[in-house]
């Protein structure tokens, strides 16, 4: 039978959920408490996570700890927080959790703008703690999903790749464990787990639901296999703006 369904406008309203609820702070208060507005949206990124990922991973806001040779690390405070229910929680209240390395499934740096001059500092802060959860990686682990959600940003696209490009290299230095990066609704970057490159697309309305798809593809723990149309259904693929090398 067919369907009149329209993936392609579904995952497009997502990118329209998103910048329709950007500005209701905004619009009451004005720009009095920046710091408020941005909690407010990582919030509103957090509930739509929420709806559809799996309720076995609880996504919710707070801090990783370790113990390295018997002192204990923790990282800075994360924006968003995703990791598997079925593993201990050191402690909990609300949406505020402290968790070990070993359940932590995906890492997320949320930006109500992000401007060229803050990207060297965002992807460094991000980057370090993938190297923080590497060892887990290394024992056997599934490697966790690290991106950067960006509500606005970069709409220049002539300039972008000489705004961008040494940023984002200065930021990874040795080592790169982030897996995407949203600049806005229709910037999506993507750094392939087997290619040493970023790769840059200008994907007009879809760039939040590629990250969001992405997100879940990682944080599966099998292969989407034939799945995989109905949560990529536009091909990305004619929308390259240009790589980014990285030389690891």
């Amino acid at each position: 039978m067919d369907s009149i369904f329209n993936l392609e406008e579904f995952h497009k309203s997502i990118t329209g959920e998103l910048v329709s609820a950007r500005n209701r702070v905004r619009n009451l208060i004005g720009n009095k408490n920046w710091g408020e507005e941005g909690r407010y949206k990582e919030a509103i990124l957090r509930n739509l996570i929420k709806r559809f990922i799996s309720p076995r991973y609880i996504v919710g806001t707070g801090f990783i700890v370790k113990n390295v040779n018997g002192k204990i690390r923790c990282t800075t405070q994360i924006d968003i927080l995703i990791f598997d229910s079925n593993y201990p929680i050191l402690f909990s209240e609300g949406d505020f959790y402290i968790v070990t390395p070993n359940s932590v499934k995906a890492v997320i740096e949320v930006k109500t703008r992000l401007r060229s001059g803050d990207l060297t500092e965002v992807v460094e802060k991000i980057n370090e703690i993938g190297s923080f959860l590497e060892e887990t990686c290394m024992l056997g682990k599934y490697d966790p999903f690290i991106g950067i959600f960006s509500y606005e940003g970069h709409h220049s696209i002539p300039s972008l790749e000489s705004n961008i490009k040494d940023r984002i290299i200065n930021g990874i230095k040795n080592q790169c464990y982030i897996d995407c990066i949203t600049l806005n609704k229709d910037i999506f970057i993507k750094y392939p787990s087997l290619e040493d490159k970023f790769q840059v697309y200008h994907a007009k309305d879809f760039s939040f639901s590629f990250f969001i798809s992405n997100l879940i593809k990682k944080v599966m723990d099998e292969p989407m296999g034939d799945e995989s149309p109905t949560w990529f259904p536009k091909d990305k693929g004619n929308t390259k703006l240009f790589d980014i090398d990285v030389d690891i």
